[in-house]
């Protein structure tokens, strides 16, 4: 982890909560954040994975601490939130899938919850967050989609597309409504990345595979661009793919 060379682009001061932060993308932008001078706070549903991750920020000089919580819990959103205090940077990384995930296989119960970690999760985090971000007149909200959420994927499944494609309204809807009290909201839509949810896949893609394409850190890094970004720029969609996109390439 290293420090900002930045002094106008630091984010000392500054309280990050990331959900979704024990492993992957999550971890990947709290160690990002981090090393910019935030302060972040790890949520997730497996301790342990968080406090491995609050460990490496706090060895690499950074401020972690950890709220376990599942997000399909609202009232434990909310009592996180209070908590937490302030949060002037609310990033969003939880998501699910489902292997059985095409429309003949996919269960009414699947569907259900990965609408309600993937879709209203990210919704009661924002409510969550909103009151003090309009109190300060400030606040930067970073929503992980998926280029699944951007463009149709046959790999992706009714569920996961479903709701990816919502992220995108959501995040526009808050600069709608949210935008004159100084609160901007981005939806981030990578394409695939070496994380573990390609486990979730019928057909896990190879180890060779994996490394052609986005890794944690690229994604972590571009939160922190985002969240760094002048409070006057609002970047309100950002798609990223690795150079070697698998959905150009498949056949």
């Amino acid at each position: 982890m290293s420090n900002a060379t930045s002094t106008n682009r630091t984010l000392s001061g500054k309280t990050a909560w990331i959900l979704g932060g024990g492993s992957g993308l999550g971890a990947a932008s709290a160690e990002a954040l981090a090393a910019r001078g935030a302060r972040v706070v790890l949520s997730g549903r497996r301790a342990d994975a968080l406090e491995r991750v609050a460990a490496r920020v706090i060895e690499a000089g950074g401020q972690a601490d950890c709220h376990r919580l599942d997000v399909i819990d609202r009232d434990a959103i909310a009592a996180s939130a209070e908590a937490i205090g302030p949060v002037d940077i609310l990033v969003y990384s939880s998501g699910t899938n489902v292997p059985r995930r095409s429309l003949c296989d996919l269960d009414g119960r699947d569907w259900d919850r990965i609408v309600e970690v993937n879709l209203s999760g990210a919704l009661h985090c924002v409510q969550a967050v909103l009151p003090e971000m309009r109190a300060r007149s400030a606040g930067t909200i970073v929503i992980i989609s998926s280029w699944a959420g951007w463009r149709m994927e046959p790999v992706a499944g009714a569920s996961y597309s479903a709701t990816k494609h919502a992220l995108p309204a959501l995040c526009e809807t808050i600069n709608i409504e949210e935008g004159h009290n100084g609160i901007r909201a981005t939806c981030l839509m990578p394409a695939e990345a070496a994380t573990d949810v390609l486990d979730t896949r019928p057909n896990p893609p190879s180890p060779e595979a994996r490394a052609r394409m986005l890794q944690a850190s690229d994604i972590g890094e571009t939160v922190a661009f985002i969240t760094t970004a002048p409070s006057r720029m609002c970047i309100n969609q950002l798609v990223m793919s690795p150079l070697h996109n698998n959905f150009y390439t498949r056949t």
